[in-house]
């Protein structure tokens, strides 16, 4: 009964509604982009294609290595599939051993040629990320591989509506979504730098991230630490705070680490791109009312906006397979397009106070679990 209660108050307050009305126009908002670029030729979207392709699978001797966080469900799983009938060697990456090993087995039925390897790691906690790199590392040297990976999609997220503090004390949240996504790509720099061909970051954000007009990058704001010690928690402006700032995070992350590789690395060997999927029909809305989930999917269907992950997950591949030009870019609506997001995210400012927040926080953590 209080679940329920809380629940109710949840969704009738302003604050909610007010999260609604601005996720629905920022997704309208993006179509749009889509839309004057196609009748109007503007400059802002931009389509690639996956032919040209530096990772093409056929001309390799050796599969090329992709690495999927949140792949038991969802569109994590779709990416899987999809990637594992393109020849990849797909390393599932999720936090039950049980949807790890189902995931795999519905592969295998339906690829028997797929090469699949899975790893169990709770990408909010630093220490499990950080044991997968050596396990992963450790993996490659025993099964006579070559010491490198050539993709890794950052896809893990989660909408959480109660405070569930990490083992650091972060928010769950932003753990999730943002901080164990900078932490496990900056684990794996090493990885891709060694690979024999030109490798890729692909990091799943959101058309939410358009709902953060203003923002500051701090310790506490970036690990979320005002919303675990908030009494309101959980809060509609809390929850959409912490949801769409992590989408911004990884926005302003993908065009910081998009530029920082420039800087270091002349021949432009590891590429970056960001994917918006749309809206899409997954189990991350599982922990919302059940009446909630079934108002959100029915609306977005009325307007043919809501995609299996199925049909999501090509976005995914255009982002993973387009050309080496590709880095810097943010891919929404399919078939290769790309859209400008929102101004915010692309403030250089922003994104170097964001970057150096969060190599202080990665440099501690490594610290503590050293």
């Amino acid at each position: 009964m209080e679940k329920l209660k809380e629940a109710l108050r949840f969704t009738c307050s302003s604050d909610f509604l007010r999260m609604a009305l601005f996720w629905n126009f920022a997704l309208l908002s993006s179509y749009f982009q889509l839309l004057k670029g196609r009748f109007f030729g503007s400059k802002s979207t931009t389509s690639f294609s996956s032919s040209s392709s530096s990772m093409n699978t056929s001309s390799s001797s050796q599969r090329p290595i992709c690495v999927i966080t949140g792949a038991t469900s969802g569109l994590g799983k779709a990416t899987a599939f999809a990637l594992s009938r393109k020849g990849f060697y797909v390393l599932l990456v999720g936090r039950s051993s049980y949807l790890l090993s189902k995931t795999l087995t519905e592969i295998k039925k339906q690829n028997e040629d797929a090469q699949l390897k899975a790893f169990e790691v709770d990408i909010s906690s630093f220490q499990s990320v950080s044991k997968f790199k050596t396990s992963l590392e450790q993996w490659l040297l025993e099964s006579d591989l070559h010491s490198s990976i050539q993709l890794l999609v950052n896809n893990a997220g989660i909408l959480a509506t109660s405070s569930r503090p990490t083992v650091e004390g972060f928010d769950r949240m932003m753990a999730t979504n943002y901080i164990g996504a900078f932490s496990l790509t900056k684990l794996l720099l090493p990885l891709l730098r060694n690979s024999p061909v030109p490798s890729r970051v692909v990091n799943v954000t959101s058309f939410t991230h358009r709902s953060v007009f203003s923002a500051r990058f701090d310790k506490d704001s970036v690990t979320g630490v005002y919303s675990s010690e908030s009494k309101q928690y959980p809060c509609a402006s809390i929850y959409q705070y912490s949801k769409c700032k992590a989408k911004l995070c990884v926005l302003l992350f993908s065009y910081e680490l998009h530029r920082q590789l420039r800087l270091t690395d002349d021949s432009h060997h590891i590429s970056v791109a960001a994917v918006d999927p749309g809206a899409v029909k997954t189990n991350i809305m599982h922990e919302l009312p059940s009446y909630i989930q079934v108002l959100a999917f029915c609306s977005l269907k009325v307007f043919r906006l809501m995609q299996s992950s199925e049909g999501a997950a090509e976005s995914v591949i255009d982002a993973a397979l387009a050309p080496p030009e590709v880095s810097g870019t943010y891919f929404f609506g399919g078939n290769g397009r790309t859209i400008e997001s929102s101004a915010v995210s692309r403030d250089p400012k922003l994104a170097k106070e964001l970057w150096d927040t969060s190599c202080l926080i990665f440099d501690e953590l490594q610290q503590t679990h050293t």
